[in-house]
């Protein structure tokens, strides 16, 4: 459906990007080209009830783990974490092999490197 049927609805309703990671996708537009009640009705009609719309709040939107900020130099971004993050890695002690225990913070180093963060959000 992504090559055909979706790739034709986003070009239909001039989306200006589209971003998806398994499940999640972020839809970026400009108001004055494209109506979001429109796309999302297309979307909704090869599959219905398959996606809902989640719009930004005070230039905001949360996607996977970051936060995107909307303002007037562009786009900036920080770390977002959902409400039931518990932030617990595997403790040191466990069985589990050292590379498991170590995959996590691996993965919060590189996500400071990688992603475009505030200052403060660093």
């Amino acid at each position: 459906m992504e090559n055909t049927t979706i790739y034709e609805l986003l070009m239909k309703h001039k989306v200006e990007g589209y971003f998806k990671y398994v499940d999640d996708i972020l839809v970026m537009y400009k108001d004055d080209k494209t109506n979001t009640h429109n796309v999302l009705e297309a979307f909704s009609n090869p599959v219905p009830n398959m996606f809902t719309l989640e719009k930004e709040q005070n230039n905001e939107i949360n996607f996977l783990d970051i936060t995107i900020i909307k303002n007037h130099d562009g786009l900036s971004f920080k770390i977002y974490r959902k409400p039931t993050t518990t932030d617990i890695i595997i403790p040191n002690d466990s069985c589990h092999p050292s590379e498991h225990k170590t995959a996590a913070i691996r993965y919060y180093c590189n996500r400071l490197k990688t992603y475009k963060l505030t200052p403060e959000s660093r």
